[in-house]
């Protein structure tokens, strides 16, 4: 089995990524059962997921959500109950299959295991498996080598529990075939389109309407609550700011960490490449080898002509035009016949002719910089910021105790004395909406896009008290480790918006929606009367040649209205509603078999495949689900901080 998952990557390549398919496919509501504080967080089979589990597995989707969007990662979104949903959707899915590889007895054995790693491009030098590639590799995934190893095994273990599953769907060619031809098949398409903006003038909204969706609909209608609030912040930022280091200590740093700043000794070196390849013939590397000896000819009797005959020689496209130039490099940064030559060479002396896997190398080498320890003028820079980074951090750590303690209990009703006694800046917020409130949800400002501290300002002892929030660390985002405390100065109580000041808004709303059933009613009319052979006076587009695969823009909806028309009779007419209102008629004049080349037919193919492959997963995975009984508690999607 594991030479079959080796020998076939196209089968299980992508497999894995079917284990987060969201189990809304499969309705997973479903799942989620009433269960008091005894309930077991989540249950598959007679296996448990602990909350644990899933906070572990909700913070790296959340970190790579953030690595993703980067500043575009907006808090509400990452604590939503689809990113949760999506989290434990793939936590499920993965245990299922874990527990369906235990029942078939699947276990990749230490030595496949250390086979598989050894094979790895990436960790191979020279063509060998290279231990010190692996433990960066290792350390690089924040990692043991067990954790990861265990990790690697059950993705292994995985790919031979799919494979059966891939290869049930790369055996169908013949579908494949017959879905290739039927989506690249070709139809003269004309259309007319009834858009929503030509009914407008119709229709007619009158006051009973609009009172009426002004009642039925008044939470859009709701201003959020609102506070707008003074606050604190201790970071190690605020801090840092404040921190002086002196010249001695600076000076004392520098020479208790000299190692630290020792360079090792570099060359500056320039080139003229001729190359060859690695498996050249015989013939082709003596004639490579002969260019190259005629021009370290030239070079020797007149060096400083060397940058110039690399202009119009070298065959390296990358520094020709630099006249060959290298810049500085060190050890280990070269192929090692090239690094061992210049590393051989006296300053502005030029080598012989240099074999490597490149071709045929002249070498001149232009600097030397002996191995040296940096000034301290150079890295003072560095060790200023490291110094007052490590005070402010200390500094961070004995304070933030006592900040807590001050503006919570000691002087709950003001940030000033907290302010006061470690000069930091109080600082006032805008308005700030509360979380889950207003028909469009907008992201506040950091740190009041934390959930924690958005939740905190409103309060019944923030917002009725006026007391200080306590101090609130923020775990993630920009201001991560950072404490905040906030104290609220204005409130404005949720409250609904006057009917005069919406029902403008209200009757356009109600116009367009009225003017879309208006023209999908007309279309609707039009298509009866043109399926029956009676006229219709509309005016056609001029006729455009498409197919399924490349729609070109039309809706798929309306794709499948227009090729569910047969081919025995033409013009054939069909209509769709369009998703940005309105209507669509279609006439189809045409029908053209599909002109398949291999390569086009080889991707539909592998569409094909995939499509098959992602039915049949679903299907098993519907089996495991039987078999293995999936009990959600209904706590376990509720977002908490």
């Amino acid at each position: 089995m594991f030479d079959s998952v080796r020998n076939n990557p196209r089968i299980t390549q992508g497999f894995l990524a079917l284990i987060t398919l969201p189990f809304a496919m499969w309705g997973l509501d479903s799942y989620v059962k009433q269960g008091g504080n005894n309930a077991s967080f989540v249950t598959v089979g007679k296996s448990n997921i602990s909350e644990q589990e899933f906070r572990q597995a909700l913070r790296e989707q959340q970190e790579r959500a953030r690595a993703e969007m980067g500043e575009r990662a907006d808090a509400a979104l990452l604590n939503s109950l689809p990113m949760r949903r999506a989290a434990l959707d793939s936590l499920v899915s993965r245990r299922l299959m874990s527990l369906a590889v235990d029942a078939a007895h699947i276990r990749i054995s230490d030595a496949d295991l250390a086979a598989y790693i050894a094979s790895i491009p990436q960790l191979q030098e020279d063509g060998k498996f290279s231990p010190e590639r692996y433990a960066l590799l290792v350390a690089n995934q924040r990692m043991s080598k067990e954790e990861f190893e265990s990790r690697l095994r059950q993705d292994m273990n995985l790919q031979q529990l799919l494979v059966p599953i891939g290869e049930a769907a790369m055996h169908s060619k013949t579908g494949a075939e017959l879905w290739a031809a039927a989506e690249l098949e070709q139809r003269e398409v004309a259309e007319v389109i009834l858009s929503p903006a030509a009914y407008l003038s119709k229709v007619k909204i009158g006051d009973e309407a609009v009172q009426k969706f002004y009642e039925a609909n008044s939470k859009k209608f709701e201003m959020p609550e609102q506070v707008r609030v003074e606050y604190l912040m201790l970071s190690r930022s605020e801090l840092l700011a404040q921190v002086t280091v002196t010249d001695e200590e600076i000076k004392a740093r520098f020479e208790s960490q000299q190692e630290k700043f020792r360079e090792a000794e570099t060359r500056r070196a320039s080139h003229i490449l001729i190359n060859v390849a690695k498996d050249a013939s015989d013939t082709d590397v003596k004639a490579a080898q002969a260019k190259a000896e005629a021009i370290l000819a030239k070079v020797s009797k007149k060096p400083g002509d060397f940058a110039a005959i690399a202009k119009a020689q070298s065959q390296d496209t990358g520094t020709a035009e630099k006249g060959g130039d290298l810049d500085w490099f060190g050890r280990n940064m070269m192929v090692k016949q090239f690094e061992d030559a210049a590393f051989g060479l006296k300053e502005n002396e030029i080598s012989a002719v240099v074999r490597s896997d490149f071709g045929f190398h002249i070498i001149m080498l232009t600097g030397i910089r002996a191995e040296h320890i940096k000034p301290l003028a150079e890295v003072k820079g560095q060790l200023v910021n490291e110094l007052k980074a490590e005070v402010a951090a200390k500094k961070f750590a004995e304070m933030s105790e006592a900040f807590g303690n001050m503006v919570y209990e000691e002087e709950p009703d003001s940030l000033k004395p907290a302010a006061d006694k470690w000069k930091l800046t109080l600082q006032q917020s805008a308005w700030l909406p509360k979380p889950g409130q207003g028909t469009v949800p907008t992201l506040p400002p950091p740190p009041f896009d934390f959930p924690r501290l958005a939740t905190a300002i409103f309060s019944a002892d923030a917002v009725d008290k006026k007391r200080n929030t306590e101090a609130i660390e923020i775990t993630s985002g920009p201001l991560k480790g950072a404490l905040v405390s906030a104290r609220v100065i204005e409130h404005k109580a949720a409250a609904l918006l006057p009917l005069e000041q919406v029902k403008a808004a209200i009757t356009r709303q109600l116009t367009a929606e009225e003017a879309v059933k208006l023209s999908v009613q007309d279309g609707q009319a039009m298509l009866q009367k043109l399926t029956k052979g009676d006229a219709v006076a509309v005016t056609w587009s001029a006729p455009k040649t498409m197919v399924r695969a490349v729609p070109a823009g039309m809706p798929p909806d309306a794709v499948r209205a227009v090729y569910k028309i047969g081919g025995f009779k033409l013009p054939g007419y069909t209509g769709a509603s369009l998703p940005q209102g309105g209507y669509a008629l279609y006439r189809v004049s045409a029908i053209k078999p599909a002109a398949i080349d291999d390569a086009r037919k080889a991707t539909l193919v592998q569409q094909y495949t995939r499509v098959v492959a992602e039915q049949e997963f679903g299907a098993w995975m519907d089996t495991m689900r039987l078999r293995y009984p999936v009990v959600i508690a209904k706590t376990a999607l509720e977002a908490k901080e």
